[in-house]
């Protein structure tokens, strides 16, 4: 029972992240019809500037947990935030009126660019920090297991919470919101009623991107290390999350990482961890082959 439940606190804490990154995925698909395969590699540029800051801050001394998390959580996303834009600006808009083959493979070739210019510049060597939020809850015990709530668990799913409350308030009910939608269900219609529909895409790459930006923060404070490979496995991950939930739909990539996060968490456990990957692309299979709307998603009327 105590190994359970353990299982259940790791698999809602990284379902949580992987849920923060697919609503990156789910809100440049639902603008313009695309995936953003690029946006893996921001998450991961996030969390090699929350390292570089982190390390910056401790050499200067500033040490006080929650000034240096405010700190690196600001920096992290401004500049995350000008990758999402640049995404947009230089894979995406001059290929609007193409195929939809060509975005698709300029955004691949952002993906490697963003990788190996990380790699240059950072190195490819793992980069750890200090732990910066250690200890935790001791829950209680059970046939000498100890069920533990660390604090960077608890940070992760209440910050997870409010961003989807707050962004998912943010789509529905504000005037951007319905800029969103209406560029979604008919851009020239949009443009016509006079909103500025390259302004509302580049907005929602920017939201996109602060997203991911805040799960890197909290991946790199969560486990301490980071590489320059972490964002492709994480952001399949993601998207396979996106499309379990229902690909257009917040809450959908949230509940569709929350569902990848535990069946990785409890797949390690009681089966093998090394084989934990294989069991969340067999689920990408399945859903595309007997739901490919997705949980939340709703199915494609075509238009005659």
């Amino acid at each position: 029972m105590g190994l359970f439940i353990q299982q259940l606190i790791n698999g809602l804490t990284l379902g949580s992240v992987y849920g923060l990154i697919a609503l990156g995925y789910t809100m440049v698909y639902g603008i313009i019809g695309m995936i953003n395969f690029a946006h893996g590699d921001i998450y991961m540029v996030s969390a090699i500037i929350a390292v570089t800051v982190l390390t910056l801050l401790g050499s200067l001394g500033i040490m006080a947990v929650p000034v240096a998390l405010l700190i690196t959580l600001v920096v992290a996303i401004v500049f995350t935030s000008v990758y999402g834009w640049s995404v947009e600006r230089i894979a995406y808009r001059p290929l609007r009126n193409a195929s939809r083959l060509a975005p698709l493979i300029s955004a691949i070739g952002m993906s490697i660019f963003l990788q190996n210019m990380v790699q240059l510049t950072q190195g490819a060597r793992v980069k750890p920090i200090h732990a910066l939020l250690p200890g935790g809850f001791e829950l209680f015990s059970s046939d000498g297991f100890t069920v533990h709530l660390a604090y960077t668990q608890i940070m992760i799913i209440i910050v997870t919470a409010v961003l989807l409350a707050v962004f998912t308030y943010l789509i529905t009910k504000t005037s951007f919101g319905r800029q969103q939608r209406a560029c979604e269900q008919d851009r020239t219609m949009t443009a016509l009623l006079g909103i500025n529909v390259d302004r509302t895409i580049s907005l929602t790459f920017v939201i996109g991107a602060a997203l991911a930006a805040v799960a890197g923060v909290m991946v790199t404070v969560y486990y301490g290390v980071v590489d320059f490979s972490i964002g492709f496995v994480a952001g399949i991950k993601a998207f396979t999350a996106a499309v379990l939930g229902g690909i257009g739909s917040l809450p959908g990539a949230m509940l569709g990482g929350l569902i990848i996060g535990l069946i990785e968490s409890f797949w390690s456990a009681y089966l093998s961890p090394e084989y934990k990957d294989v069991a969340t692309f067999v689920l990408l299979i399945l859903v595309l082959m007997f739901r490919p709307s997705g949980l939340l998603g709703r199915p494609e009327v075509e238009k005659v």
